[in-house]
């Protein structure tokens, strides 16, 4: 099975999982679960929006205004938007700006939950499962969020209501990034980050480097959005992320502060919190200092495990934020570095059990050390060594491990790839593909001066070239071998016989990578050929496996059919 395939069996047994978690966690008795359906209350704002008051100006196909708020689309495909005012202004111009934008997104997330549950009847049971799952979720989020949200939800189409309102619809899907986080089993995320500074970097000033490797598909992926925000009250920032997503993934503020966010492992939820990507939000617009964004997280309970790195122009310096719905440490280096994987460091989770598994069952410990490897490498980091780390699909001991390994940093799967120099207020952020297209560096100080520099940029010196060499080798070797893995996977499952010398070129397109030896073996004991099958079962064991959970389900099929 390819990681495309793995993703999408992944988002099916997480949209499954949803019911479970509901039901076995929480045990409903029908009457409970009525109960809580008909409570939930997502404490819609009473606010009057006018979309149709906002005039926007076009420019061409790629510029929109309203008054000095902008929408712009640059060559790199990328969406760059700047909002301010109050939390119901910005909503409604971010809605108006982005509005097809946001319906295209939502259309595609729907799309995906049909094509997995086809059936409206279960469609909409799930949907009243949600709504038990997130009934107090509303009394977590700040109303300036609630109202800018709402404000948003203006303009999204209702041909999706019979899942909600679009308010309660946009509030849920702030939630359903942290249920993504919460499956751990089946790692939805394995997202890397680091940070360096003083002798660790060429000018000894801070700089961090962090992939968000969250799929849920090629179409979700499609539009990514560089969001600069002036708000009514607090700092400014920017955020890279989605359309509709007004929490905060990736961000830096005008203080020099970020946020980066890592998913850990934890114990299934049984009701939701706050979500972290709103608690990184609220960090980014009120915290200049390492130590303002932990008194922040402090105050808020989530209901999912995170690490948060915060990087910090005034401390000089970062750290980890560590949080589970009960727990919440600061974790601090005494080197010049720091690195975060989806496993916590300090020493208020080291008997903590499920941060033991996670450690010494998932790929999250390999590519701590893979990135101490490359930093030791590398060291003084400058922003292209930071995006060449970044790039790196190696493994440990630069072996050759297969492309799209989880245990590479790079598993040509990002979302974004972002590098930070918070003194300079300085951020570049990845094009297409991945993290192996041009990087741009946006200017903070620049674009908070004057908004239109998004539209007049001419930065070609601050510029990280693309990764020519994989674009040229191996990109398109990925594309095959993912059609080709699903090709096969197709096969399988209607019981269809495919020639061997394309069995052959599928080996061939990727042959350090374990689980074309998986699914090879998979294919084999579909067409009843069990002694090739289990032999190629066997070869996959010869190969890096990225968690133990992997590893235990081949070993099991050999022991099921090894009748050697």
């Amino acid at each position: 099975m390819n990681r495309m395939s793995t993703y999408k069996k992944v988002f099916k047994r997480i949209l499954l999982a949803i019911m479970v978690i509901v039901l076995l966690a929480v045990l409903i008795p029908v009457t409970v679960g009525i109960y809580y359906f008909n409570k939930a209350d997502f404490k819609c704002p009473n606010d009057s929006i006018y979309p149709e008051k906002y005039h926007v100006e076009s420019v061409g196909d790629s510029i929109r205004y309203i008054e000095h708020d902008l929408l712009h689309r640059n060559k790199y495909g990328l969406w760059e938007v700047y909002i301010s005012g109050s939390p119901v202004e910005r909503g409604t111009k971010y809605g108006v700006l982005t509005k097809d934008l946001l319906q295209y997104q939502e259309s595609v997330f729907v799309e995906q939950i049909k094509e997995i549950i086809p059936s409206d009847f279960y469609l909409s049971f799930l949907h009243k499962l949600i709504a038990i799952f997130n009934w107090d979720m509303a009394s977590y989020i700040p109303e300036e969020y609630r109202k800018e949200i709402y404000a948003i939800s203006q303009s999204c189409s209702h041909e999706f209501d019979s899942f909600g309102t679009p308010y309660e619809r946009q509030l849920n899907y702030h939630a359903a990034h942290d249920i993504g986080h919460a499956m751990q089993e089946y790692m939805l995320v394995g997202c890397s980050s680091f940070a360096a500074w003083n002798e660790n970097t060429s000018d000894s000033t801070l700089l961090i480097g962090r992939n968000f490797d969250f799929y849920v598909n090629d179409k979700f992926a499609k539009n990514k959005i560089i969001l600069f925000m002036q708000p009514e009250k607090g700092f400014r920032f920017v955020s890279v992320s989605w359309p509709g997503m007004m929490g905060v993934v990736s961000g830096m503020n005008e203080k020099g502060l970020t946020v980066t966010i890592n998913a850990a492992k934890g114990a299934i939820p049984v009701t939701s919190a706050m979500p972290i990507s709103l608690l990184v939000r609220e960090i980014l617009q009120n915290a200049t200092t390492i130590q303002e964004a932990y008194q922040i997280a402090q105050v808020h309970k989530t209901f999912v495990s995170e690490s948060m790195l915060i990087g910090s122009a005034i401390d000089r310096s970062a750290a980890i934020i560590e949080k589970t719905p009960s727990k919440t440490s600061l974790y601090k280096e005494n080197d010049d570095d720091i690195i975060c994987t989806n496993h916590f460091q300090s020493k208020e989770f080291t008997n903590d059990s499920y941060n033991i598994e996670n450690i010494n069952n998932s790929d999250s410990k390999y590519r701590y050390d893979r990135l101490s490897e490359l930093i030791k490498e590398s060291t003084p980091l400058s922003p292209d060594k930071a995006v060449t780390i970044l790039r790196d699909r190696k493994g440990i001991n630069n072996k050759d491990i297969g492309l799209t390994n989880q245990k590479s940093i790079n598993q040509s799967i990002a979302h974004h790839s972002v590098i930070f120099k918070p003194e300079e207020l300085k951020i570049w952020v990845s094009t297409e593909p991945w993290q192996s297209g041009t990087f741009l560096c946006y200017d903070l100080k620049e674009i908070f001066k004057n908004p239109n520099k998004l539209v007049e940029r001419n930065d070609k010196q601050l510029t990280i070239p693309a990764d020519t060499l994989f674009l040229e080798n191996y990109y398109q070797d990925i594309l095959d071998y993912r059609k080709q893995s699903e090709k096969i996977r197709e096969s399988i499952n209607n019981g269809l016989a495919i020639p061997v010398q394309e069995i052959y070129s599928f080996i061939e397109l990727n042959p350090n990578y374990y689980e074309v030896y998986n699914i090879v073996g998979d294919y084999y004991k579909e067409m009843n050929d069990i002694r090739k099958a289990v032999g190629y079962w066997k070869r996959s064991l010869d190969y890096e496996i990225p968690s133990t959970y992997e590893s235990d389900k081949i070993r099991n099929k050999i022991k099921a059919y090894d009748k050697e």
